[in-house]
């Protein structure tokens, strides 16, 4: 009855990801609970900046890439294809700004990928981040990050169902029930595939989308906020909320080392 161990593993592997995905729900139910209650705090309406919206779409690395394009196409640095930086105006115009010519060092120009890396964890990324959690409208780093982290393991343990009962249908010479060879088993493998489906279907309709950044106050913000049409706001904007790989500019894409997926 070598179907019966593979029964077990699925179905242990069905429980311990359940329970996961289960706990770490809770726990962001309970950020997300805190968070609607310090919305309350914020005036009705309020207005997101690029930066915000970039923070809350993308996390910390998104910020930087919209720093780096704002000072590009405006004529204070240069991005290169060949993933270069050069700082042409050395004065920032905000503190983000500051931070990205911190990040390029004194001689001016560096490569863009470490200059990202330290430019995200610098103070002034940090200290947006800490704004929004305590505005409720983002979460602390990670949890987001949990929460998808669980739902992709129960999709995997679902998959790993399957083919644990496609392998026990297929072992030759198994006595696996007096009731018949397959329908017993379709059964018994078929409990733990329903309760991970269950779960992923609750997580859905519970705790979907699964934003590692934005709490749901800050998505339904995130939604709803217009940013104005002004000079640059069209690309900007668009880096904002769908990152570098949604703009047509294949230097720019190149630069930041981005590559726009094929449609």
């Amino acid at each position: 009855m070598l179907w019966v161990l593979f029964l077990l593993v699925a179905w242990g592997a069905a429980a311990i990801s359940c329970i996961r995905l289960c706990i770490v729900a809770a726990r962001t139910g309970l950020l997300h609970d805190a968070s609607a209650n310090s919305v309350r705090k914020v005036p009705d309406g309020p207005e997101l900046t690029l930066y915000e919206t970039a923070f809350l779409a993308g996390g910390p690395h998104r910020v930087v890439d919209l720093t780096l394009v704002t000072m590009h196409l405006r004529r204070r640095l240069l991005l290169a294809h060949t993933g270069w930086a050069t700082v042409v105006d050395p004065e920032g115009r905000d503190e983000m700004e500051r931070t990205v010519i911190r990040a390029i060092g004194p001689q001016g120009q560096s490569r863009i990928r470490p200059v990202r890396t330290a430019a995200a964890t610098a103070e002034p990324v940090r200290a947006l981040a800490d704004r929004l959690v305590t505005a409720g409208l983002a979460v602390p780093g990670g949890a987001g990050t949990d929460v998808a982290a669980a739902v992709r393991a129960v999709r995997g343990v679902a998959l790993l169902v399957v083919a644990m009962g496609a392998v026990a249908l297929l072992i030759p010479g198994q006595e696996r029930s007096a009731g018949g060879p397959v329908v017993p088993l379709l059964v018994w493998f078929g409990l733990p595939l329903a309760l991970t489906l269950g779960c992923l279907i609750i997580a859905r309709m519970e705790i979907h989308p699964y934003s590692s950044w934005a709490s749901p106050a800050g998505q339904r913000l995130l939604a709803a906020n217009e940013i104005p049409a002004v000079k640059d706001h069209g690309v900007l904007a668009v880096i904002a909320v769908r990152g570098v790989r949604a703009v047509d500019d294949p230097a720019l894409r190149a630069a930041l080392g981005a590559h726009r997926p094929s449609s």
